[in-house]
């Protein structure tokens, strides 16, 4: 049987446990039971969020949880920042038009990462502003900002700091209460190992006291409904409850390898990733300084179809590596290592990757990549 190995960044490979923890018999969601599963979900995430703040639970995608932040923070006409720096950026702005706020765009070239210094700037040159929307993890490029400063520059003026941690929960660094960090979107189906379906939002009582004075008109996103169920230990509508109860056993997965053993893992196998990628002749897209824990990003040689090269792995060797996406559509080729996956699963993967750029006619030594990768991974 043709194995089947999630490379990408999301959805991630789920791990036998949390498969079978998916399977378990469902339950009524108004129920004590049920409850218990709540609760220590929320538990749970304040942990990997690092924060006290209020946790809400949506049932919807990551992008779900973005669309709840824009709607509940921000009414029309009201200033805002959005980063835009790839893809995931870009939605930030998408949003934040839909809803007719006056969006300031900090436009940033991809694969370099945006600046604290400018973000200061704007926030001096717009002091109306609401909100700043950044990305953790952009998945298009392969780059990680630099948060904490961001959040210094953001924490003393009006403005609250959201952040689309969609693709970087539980996989890149993020401590929301230390650096100031007023909303954290995330989902289930990253770094957490499950099924698309749940998504989460955090929010400081600065957030709060914005989300209440919002104008903007709102129902099943209302997180203001949300933190009244959450203080019966509840969510204001039917929520993923196979997904929620499965939760519970990612989250103790998480705590049992500790957060930051975790964190360390997925550096050490980007830096493994990227050794391989280095020595067959691939180069690194984002700018090495901003590159992220969650993926690798790396330009495809010139002469070789980028799409046809991830089509074939996914087809012929089951083995799923994402593609670039807009202008990088062929361009660049994207290797997830994040989530339930191990070196050997990225060895398999550069395998694979050496494999068939072979065939297709990139020069290079066979192995070098996989040998490279290795003398990564046994450096402690």
């Amino acid at each position: 049987m043709k194995r089947n190995l999630l490379l990408t960044p999301g959805p991630t490979q789920v791990p036998p446990k949390l498969c079978a923890a998916l399977g378990k018999p469902i339950i009524h969601h108004r129920t004590p039971q049920f409850q218990d599963n709540i609760k220590q979900v929320v538990e749970g995430l304040k942990e990997v969020h690092q924060t006290k703040n209020d946790i809400y639970i949506l049932t919807s995608s990551g992008s779900g949880a973005m669309e709840a932040a824009v709607v509940n923070l921000v009414s029309q006409g009201d200033t805002v920042i959005a980063v835009d720096g790839g893809k995931f950026g870009e939605r930030w702005v998408e949003l934040c038009q839909t809803y007719k706020a006056n969006t300031i765009i900090y436009k940033v070239q991809w694969g370099k990462a945006p600046q604290a210094a400018e973000i200061k700037k704007l926030l001096t040159s717009h002091p109306e502003t609401k909100a700043v929307f950044i990305t953790l993890a952009e998945t298009s490029t392969g780059v990680t900002p630099d948060v904490k400063a961001i959040g210094e520059a953001v924490k003393d003026t009006k403005a609250v700091l959201v952040v689309d941690a969609v693709s970087g929960l539980a996989v890149q660094e993020i401590k929301t209460d230390e650096w100031h960090c007023d909303v954290v979107v995330s989902g289930s189906h990253k770094g957490l190992m499950l099924s698309p379906g749940l998504a989460f939002v955090s929010a400081s009582p600065k957030a709060i006291a914005l989300i209440n004075q919002s104008t903007t008109p709102r129902y099943y996103f209302d997180l203001r409904e949300c933190k009244k169920a959450m203080e019966k230990v509840d969510t204001p509508f039917t929520p993923a409850i196979g997904i929620l109860i499965a939760l519970v056993d990612s989250l103790n997965m998480i705590k049992k390898e500790g957060l930051q053993n975790m964190l360390a893992r997925y550096a050490h196998l980007a830096k493994a990733t990227r050794a391989g990628c280095q020595a067959i002749g691939l180069t690194l897209f984002p700018d090495p300084s901003c590159a992220t824990n969650v993926l690798t990003a790396v330009n495809v040689p010139v002469g070789v179809d980028g799409e046809k090269l991830t089509k074939t792995m996914r087809d012929t060797y089951g083995i799923t590596f994402a593609g670039g996406q807009d202008h990088l559509k062929g361009k660049v080729i994207r290797m997830a290592h994040m989530g339930a996956l191990d070196e050997y699963d990225i060895l398999t993967g550069l395998a694979c990757l050496e494999k068939v750029l072979h065939q297709m006619g990139h020069k290079f030594e066979l192995g070098a990549a996989l040998t490279a990768a290795q003398k990564a991974l046994n450096q402690k």
